[in-house]
């Protein structure tokens, strides 16, 4: 018998297009995305923990307080080392993007991964006493962090002092960045911003 992630939702169905991310992107079937930590100190251990569970630990952001996009983010540690309640909050919105799209819903996050994943960025180097910006290519493991830390980013600050849930706003999130919609989705728009700064700096 096939595990199904929630006992819901099959992965065995779920393709990568992008050939950059198809060895970092872990689709291995789990019914509950909880590895406890194995690969944590493993070189490059982050290649075989399943994509939904780096999404769950990507929602367990601390209070900080620090500034992003304008925004004051406080998650007042709601879920800061919380595993069971991050991974309550991406099932639930699972359930959402599959009730409103009749789609698989890890196949909307892969295309949501995908998307807002950039291919270039840019960094400080100081020579001769100056700094300057240089463009650099993004290796596929940051691309991939960058884009589930943005996700989850939109999903917090959409839920902060708001009327949605967190769940309510990381399915919308999810959505939107599956579509590639720059106008709506805080993902893809991150994604341009970096890398128009980084054709900026060439």
């Amino acid at each position: 018998m096939v595990e199904k992630l929630f006992g819901k939702y099959e992965l065995e169905t779920v393709t990568v297009s992008d050939p950059s991310l198809v060895a970092y992107i872990n689709l291995s079937p789990v019914v509950m995305p909880h590895s406890f930590g194995r690969q944590a100190k493993a070189p490059l251990g982050k290649r075989k923990v399943n994509i939904v569970e780096r999404l769950c630990n990507k929602l367990m952001r601390g209070g900080t307080g620090v500034k992003t996009s304008g925004k004051v983010i406080r998650t007042d540690g709601r879920l800061q080392g919380q595993k069971t309640k991050a991974m309550k909050v991406v099932e639930q919105a699972m359930d959402m993007v599959a009730k409103r799209t009749n789609k698989n819903p890890v196949q909307a996050l892969v295309d949501a991964v995908q998307n807002s994943a950039p291919r270039e960025d840019f960094t400080r180097v100081s020579y001769g006493g100056v700094s300057y910006q240089v463009a650099v290519d993004v290796s596929a493991s940051r691309r991939l962090d960058m884009a589930l830390r943005n996700i989850t980013l939109a999903a917090i600050m959409g839920a902060f002092a708001n009327k949605k849930t967190l769940a309510e706003a990381l399915a919308g999130e999810i959505e939107m960045a599956a579509k590639g919609d720059s106008q709506s989705s805080y993902a893809i728009k991150k994604r341009d911003e970096t890398e128009r700064m980084a054709r900026s700096a060439r």
